[in-house]
């Protein structure tokens, strides 16, 4: 699966990775280019080398070997003469030194973890400084001598974020072996954005005047703000230009002229370092040119880091001169830490968190490696004990999050002063900020709701309750519980018990309605829903007859109730009787249904589905939409009037089989893009070989879709992608993360939504890969490029990003040839939206861009999937017996997203249509692809063969 990928802990399934890297790492002048794509394939799952360039990381994978240690071997010893540098793929090994030259003295100082890299004492022939022992069962990657010494003339600066000082810090100089110091990126960034103001406006570097004083050569900082700002769109706000600038003082390379060290958007005076000296010369016209050039890099690479600077800034004030805007940034970015994520606003203020994995945790020896968004020390506040351990720093420039004993305790009695309590017969029953028992809950609600049904904002605790209560209370308990909170005696002489009994109805009505509107035709599915809703609405309409407070619900009920498959003792002159009839999705498997306007596919609706047999002949059944795999056998059997025991298996176009379980809901919409439903005896099974059409295509569609118009092409995905993401109910978000088996509901349109993500991600590897011409392959990465842009312009994150991870597919990014073609503003634009992509502290780049936009928008959906399932398995739904409902809370707001995302109709008119836009929208409809990943990287191998 591209998108998303639910990982197994099994022995077997490790142990097959690790023999497919092995046979991969033959000897360098066997490997095929498939061998290459497995290494290349391993070493972007390891973290550190992910930031190593496509030409580096391909130049290890052609000379590097595999080595696989078993626990308590010795690699080498202290003292030996190095031969090899070496990376750690997977396991630990412990670092020992010993002062004297006995090994038995030797101590343990650190431990070497994935990612990490030793052995650069063969760079000048020295020693081995230390003995190095695999703690556990460890793969490493091995590169000889020469090799290396080869690689670090030429990657110098990218291999040396992976070594130990003095290479890790410094650069070797001139042959009389002087060291400098290799030059800061920032230094360069500040030249770059210094020659491009005094190019594109110079009047903002002058001599000022203030208070009598004059200041030499200076900036304003809102004009440098209103610069940045102005200059790209990856600049999302003044604050963001802010931390931009602050990045940039914190290095020296931009300085306050009274050295205060915090940027402001004020009027103040800010120098650059090359303006500090006297008579600086201005920048010739070959240095802005080159500034030019490298400007929108710059920038982008300064909207990455400025976030930080920004936000250390303001951890540097006390917590006194903290603004209201302080606290908000600082609360938007715990946000981001993953670990922070799913936590409440209260919650997450009482932990201390370390920004980068830089930190080791020592007792005797090392135990373990503390990273980016761990936090540690709090047991030592809560029970007032001694640090059980040593936190010794791994690397420079570590940055954390610290909070005094005195305000972590304040804040625990604030949480806990904070919280509702219900207590009956002395037994918490009602925990509102954490849990709550399902029987008092719902009076909760009710007493504290608000009695304004059409309220524009509505009551969020009330929201949360509606959009959660099917994972711990389904509507066969609710229904009742709820039409009890509606009184049935409603008359009396008491004017108070008669107020109450009113304000009891009008609030059950009001919480019915706003169930019923999250729910929509979710609730034809239920009986006793439907039952509920009839019984409810007969009592309003007898008594809105006697009490006008109730009148102005009756619409409100009635409507919803003609929405919904009513039976026919309801009286039909009170409501005019609708019955929903079934509908039939035609030929699910073979992708007609991309043809159709999409409506959302309800778990009544039936489908005709085929299933094959191993000779490739099928039969046609029909079933229903949430039919479990044991219903779909069943179909099968009966239709070919078999009695073996059929075994259901999805067949990829790769060959994988995938057995579907009986209990499987839904089983249609597991499929993958050409993947096939098959259904055989169990001793068939291996025989299942896919269908020829599973291939895919044998030739590129590029001849059709170039005469198309960019825009055009992102107008038609944009428009399918709507009509996808609008069927997809609330509730199946919540069926995907808690598991559809439980509730017995199909996430059918989900499914479909992501599965279009995936296709076309797919459709851009497959252009490529079967475009022969390199002139046109450079064509195609520019029209790709382009539709990006105009998808991000229409709001439709979700094909934008399915485009640009395309692109970014082994098969695709290997192409050097072609994207050494590719003009220089393209891959600029292409660096950009990558940055959009970056997923450090918890995908940020997209999540500011994404709150910056208005509604109507087309969300990543596959990331709000994972905030969801990371909250899910990082809480109990129930503590000792009761609803954690601050995890309904937070699933519930990332719902709300999604809904906000769909708060503004699509507006047709966003892209004025040309004659084709028919033929442009048959083709995106039904783009067809290889979704084999060896098959497009075979193709690629053939296209630019791997250079020796």
């Amino acid at each position: 699966a591209i998108l998303y990928v639910r990982t197994h802990t099994h022995t077997h399934a490790h142990t097959h990775t690790r023999a497919r890297m092995r046979s991969s790492l033959n000897r360098p002048s066997e490997r095929s280019g498939e061998d290459v794509d497995i290494i290349l394939t391993r070493l972007r799952e390891v973290k550190a080398f992910q930031r190593f360039p496509s030409p580096l990381l391909l130049q290890i994978c052609a000379c590097a070997f595999y080595e696989c240690l078993e626990k308590g071997i010795t690699l080498f010893r202290q003292g030996d003469i190095g031969t090899s540098w070496y990376a750690v793929l997977s396991g630990s090994l412990d670092v020992k030194v010993s002062e004297t030259a006995n090994h038995q003295d030797a101590v343990t100082i650190c431990t070497l973890g994935i990612g990490t890299a030793f052995g650069e004492s063969i760079l000048d022939n020295t020693p081995r400084h230390a003995t190095i022992v695999s703690r556990e069962t460890s793969e490493l990657l091995r590169i000889e001598q020469r090799e290396f010494k080869s690689l670090w003339e030429k990657y110098r600066q990218s291999l040396a974020g992976l070594l130990a000082p003095p290479y890790g810090a410094m650069e070797s100089g001139s042959n009389n072996d002087s060291e400098r110091k290799i030059p800061s990126k920032l230094q360069r960034a500040g030249k770059v954005l210094r020659n491009a103001i005094l190019s594109r406006a110079p009047h903002m570097i002058r001599d000022r005047k203030y208070h009598l004083k004059t200041y030499r050569q200076c900036c304003v900082g809102t004009e440098l703000v209103d610069w940045l700002v102005l200059q790209s769109a990856c600049v999302l706000t003044r604050s963001h230009a802010v931390g931009m600038w602050q990045a940039l003082l914190e290095e020296g390379v931009l300085n306050h002229v009274d050295q205060e060290l915090g940027f402001q958007d004020k009027y103040l005076f800010y120098r650059f370092l090359d303006d500090e000296e006297e008579d600086t010369p201005l920048p010739s016209e070959e240095e802005k040119r080159e500034s030019e050039e490298e400007l929108p890099e710059t920038i982008l690479f300064l909207a990455q880091i400025g976030p930080d600077a920004l936000l250390r800034m303001i951890l540097r004030k006390s917590p006194g001169q903290r603004t209201g805007d302080d606290l908000e940034i600082i609360y938007d970015e715990l946000l981001h830490i993953k670990a922070l994520a799913h936590l409440s606003n209260t919650v997450s203020q009482t932990l201390h968190f370390s920004f980068k994995e830089t930190v080791q945790v020592s007792k005797t020896g090392v135990v373990c490696t503390l990273h980016e968004g761990d936090d540690f020390g709090k047991l030592a506040l809560v029970t007032d004990s001694p640090r059980a351990a040593s936190i010794v720093l791994r690397e420079d420039n570590c940055h954390f999050l610290r909070v005094d004993k005195e305000d972590f305790n304040r804040i625990l009695r604030d949480v806990e002063a904070n919280t509702v309590r219900l207590k009956e017969h002395e037994q918490a029953v009602l925990v509102i900020k954490y849990v709550c028992v399902l029987g008092k809950i719902l009076e909760h609600f009710l007493e504290t709701m608000r009695m304004d049904i059409h309220h524009s904002e509505p009551d969020p605790a009330v929201d949360d309750f509606v959009l959660m209560h099917c994972v711990f209370m389904p509507n066969s308990q609710l229904c009742p519980l709820l039409m009890a909170q509606y009184p049935f005696c409603l008359y009396s002489s008491l004017q108070e018990r008669l107020e109450y009994a009113l304000n009891s109805k009008r609030r059950a009505l009001i919480l019915a309605l706003r169930w019923a509107n999250t729910h929509t035709y979710l609730l034809q599915e239920e009986p006793a829903a439907i039952s509920f809703l009839e019984e409810l609405y007969g009592s309003l309409s007898n008594d809105s007859r006697m009490l006008r407070a109730l009148k102005d619900l009756v619409p409100d009920l009635e409507k919803i109730v003609k929405l919904q498959y009513v039976s026919h003792d309801v009286d039909t002159n009170m409501l005019p009787h609708v019955i929903q009839q079934k509908t039939l999705i035609r030929q699910f498997s073979n992708g007609e249904e991309r043809l159709q306007k999409k409506q959302p596919i309800r778990n009544q609706d039936d489908i005709l589905l085929k299933v094959y047999c191993s000779d490739h002949t099928y039969t046609t059944i029909r079933v229903a939409v949430a039919a479990t795999g044991r219903e779909v056998t069943s179909a099968v059997a009966d239709k070919l009037g078999t009695t073996d025991e059929l075994l259901l298996v999805h067949l990829s176009s790769a060959s994988e089989k995938q057995l579907l379980k009986p209990n499987d809901v839904s089983v249609f919409s597991t499929l993958s893009i050409n993947g096939r439903l098959f259904a055989c005896p169990r001793d068939q099974l291996n025989s299942l070989t896919p269908l020829p059409d599973q291939e895919g295509p044998s030739a590129g569609s590029m001849s059709t879709f170039e005469l198309m118009s960019s825009k055009d092409l992102a107008y038609q995905m944009t428009m399918f992608d709507w009509e996808l993401f609008s069927c997809v109910h609330e509730h199946e978000l919540l069926y995907h993360t808690f598991g559809r088996q439980s509730f017995r509901r199909t996430t059918a349109n989900l499914d479909l939504f992501l599965r279009r993500f995936n296709q076309v991600q797919l459709w851009v590897v497959t252009e490529v890969c079967l475009c022969g011409q390199l002139s046109k392959r450079v064509q195609l990465l520019k029209k790709f490029i382009k539709i990006a842009a105009h998808c991000r312009e229409f709001k439709n994150l979700n094909s934008f990003f399915a485009i640009i991870m395309g692109m970014s597919n082994p098969a695709v990014s290997r192409l050097s040839q072609t994207w050494e073609k590719l003009p220089t503003k393209f891959k600029k634009f292409y660096a950009e939206f990558e940055s959009m992509m970056d997923p450090s502290r918890n995908h940020r780049s997209y999540r500011l861009t994404v709150t910056k936009l208005e509604p109507p928008i087309i969300p990543f959906m596959p990331l709000l999937l994972k905030d969801m399932t990371f909250t899910h398995e990082g809480n109990k739904t129930f503590i000792d017996n009761m609803v954690n409902f601050e995890k309904m809370r937070i699933i519930a707001n990332t719902i709300r997203q999604v809904r906000h995302c769909r708060s503004q109709p699509f507006n047709p008119d966003i892209c004025q249509p040309n004659k084709n836009q028919a033929e442009v929208r048959g083709y995106v409809r039904k783009l067809c692809v290889i979704d084999n990943q060896r098959a497009l990287t075979q193709l690629s191998y053939r296209l630019e063969p791997r250079r020796t």
